[in-house]
């Protein structure tokens, strides 16, 4: 007899149709997000990766007037809100080895973590974190988001919940 299917693992699907729908979803998640919290974010060039992580940083309460932008060339940067956010991009990261200095492990303990271009580098995500997936479709943006553990799929049942 086949085990049952873990639905808390069944990917949530959601569609944003502008930059303010991918800022709103964003926002609801940053709401929820706890330090330790890990964020992996794929998708090409120009899909939304950025605009979502600005949406995140309002709803961890980050303040209006900090300029939350991609870190392709600082890598990293971080944010004071009511939870941290560290926001990190791998685009730029060629070895493994130049993720110690990122200082990464260290900022997953305190902060929550949402990390650009994270596929190329996922030994470095934690074994539980939230895999989100963008790609541009006709109508705008559809967001994949799949849970690697038990926190990740708590992130998405409160964003379903709405």
């Amino acid at each position: 007899m086949p085990a049952p299917a873990d639905d808390s693992l069944t990917p949530l699907i959601l569609h944003a149709t502008s930059a303010a729908d991918m800022k709103q979803l964003g926002n609801r998640l940053g709401a929820c997000l706890r330090p330790g919290d890990v964020l992996a974010l794929i998708g090409p060039l120009g899909s939304g990766k950025t605009t979502f992580t600005q949406g995140l940083a309002t709803g961890l309460g980050v303040a209006p007037d900090r300029h939350v932008a991609s870190p392709t060339f600082a890598l990293v940067n971080e944010h004071p809100g009511r939870v941290p956010l560290v926001h990190a991009d791998f685009y730029r990261i060629n070895e493994a080895a130049e993720l110690r200095e990122l200082g990464l492990d260290e900022a997953f303990e305190h902060a929550a973590a949402a990390i650009e271009w994270a596929d190329r580098f996922p030994g470095a995500l934690p074994d539980d974190h939230l895999q989100i997936t963008i790609k541009t479709v006709a109508i705008g943006r559809e967001l994949t988001l799949c849970a690697t553990g038990p926190r990740g799929a708590a992130l998405i049942a409160a964003l379903a919940a709405g």
